[in-house]
């Protein structure tokens, strides 16, 4: 066996051990996520830095209780709150990825210093929700869902509660994962009326030219299926199985660094010396369902619904193959705004290219040949790079506003 084949077979079977660990582990790793967790979003990352932060609940149609922070500028009032603004974070993360660096580099701490009224979305089995009314995360049928559900029903609600709540269309900025659930959910009329404008890092649509070589390994192993048939529904990386293993690969056996650029391409940016600290929080569940959902996407080049196989797909649509959804169908007149990278090997230019080819309208676009995927997240200088450019089409939305 090659060096790399044994890396690769090293880094499937931490991912294997990581999922699947006994009940003794679970109960152990939900006790430290509790203990982790007391207090919350706010309480534990954004409050220390001196920001204004309040939890906020709300619960899906199917059942699952997301949380939501409101956070502001400590020099902003409560009636002086600017538009509202929700920040919808990637696969494997949370709401604490808009607030990993110091507030004059995290955009979370940015808009909120810029006047708007920032609202941080949590999607179902993160740390930052509350679970299920009725079932357990010990429960196989808490992990029945994929990014369709993220999208349908959980940013659906957000909208719709922070629309509530404030009285007015919510500006929506996605990354990675976080762009997929806002596409598929702005081709749906009722979500797309609540939402006044978005801003798209890293959009994706498609997955058919990915250039991981990471990720193109996993989808030829077809690990997503080897997964779903041992019977695995939660992959979560933070339990005490999973930390210890993976401790282990980095300490001297692989460079994570490396694992980092292998998976998501390149980075300019990003300040490495800093990853002990991001790794705090992140990394967060997501559903085995949730990869094999993304994994399809790769496999047939489609941007469509969750695909059961031909019966269950007559089942649940009625029709053979899973729908599509629409990019096209995304009202012309909703403002959009889209930044990504030469560097990315999860949102290629080339499928960011066919995203923007089929929507109605001529989003507003930031290229950056040196970025890669984390680097719109977490670039020691994405402020001056890519979060300026974003504000300055907000503000352009609005030539009379000076909040922001």
């Amino acid at each position: 066996m090659g060096f790399s084949a044994a890396v690769t077979t090293a880094v499937l079977i931490s991912f294997l051990y990581t999922a699947v660990y006994s009940a003794e582990d679970f109960i152990a790793a939900s006790n430290l996520r509790r203990e982790s967790n007391a207090g919350g979003l706010c309480a534990n990352v954004i409050e220390p830095s001196g920001f204004p932060c309040s939890e906020h609940t709300t619960q899906t149609t199917d059942g699952y209780v997301l949380g939501l922070q409101r956070v502001s500028s400590p020099s902003v009032v409560l009636q002086q709150r600017g538009p509202p603004i929700l920040l919808i974070h990637g696969l494997f993360m949370a709401g604490d990825a808009w607030f990993l660096d110091s507030p004059t580099q995290s955009l979370g701490f940015i808009l909120a210093n810029r006047g708007f009224d920032v609202w941080v979305g949590n999607v179902r089995g993160t740390h930052w929700s509350h679970g299920h009314v009725s079932l357990s995360e010990k429960d196989k049928e808490f992990w029945d869902w994929s990014w369709q559900e993220l999208a349908l029903y959980d940013l659906g609600e957000m909208i719709h509660y922070i629309h509530s709540v404030t009285n007015s269309k919510v500006f929506v900025v996605g990354h990675s994962q976080g762009t997929i659930i806002s596409l598929a959910a702005f081709t749906q009329p009722d979500i797309a009326n609540m939402v006044e404008a978005a801003a798209l890092l890293c959009p994706i649509s498609y997955l058919e030219h990915i250039t991981s070589r990471f990720v193109l390994r996993l989808v030829k192993m077809h690990l997503d299926e080897v997964i779903l048939a041992m019977g695995i529904h939660e992959l979560n990386f933070k339990s005490n199985v999973g930390t210890h293993i993976m401790d282990m690969m980095c300490d001297g056996h692989l460079d994570c660094d490396d694992l980092l650029s292998s998976i998501t391409g390149k980075s300019c940016c990003f300040n490495s010396s800093r990853i002990d600290s991001y790794l705090e929080y992140e990394p967060h569940p997501t559903s085995s369902k949730n990869l094999h959902h993304l994994f399809q996407m790769i496999r047939k080049g489609t941007f469509a619904m969750y695909d059961y196989g031909m019966w269950k797909n007559l089942m649940y649509y009625s029709q053979v193959k899973p729908p599509t959804f629409d990019l096209s169908s995304i009202p012309s007149s909703l403002p959009i705004w889209m930044g990504y990278g030469g560097n990315d090997a999860l949102a290629d230019v080339v499928d960011v290219q066919h995203t923007i080819k089929e929507l109605a309208s001529n989003p507003e676009l930031l290229y950056l040949e040196n970025y890669g995927h984390i680097d719109f997240l977490l670039s020691v200088s994405s402020k001056e790079d890519v979060y300026d450019s974003m504000l300055a089409f907000f503000s352009s939305l609005d030539k009379s506003s000076s909040s922001y």
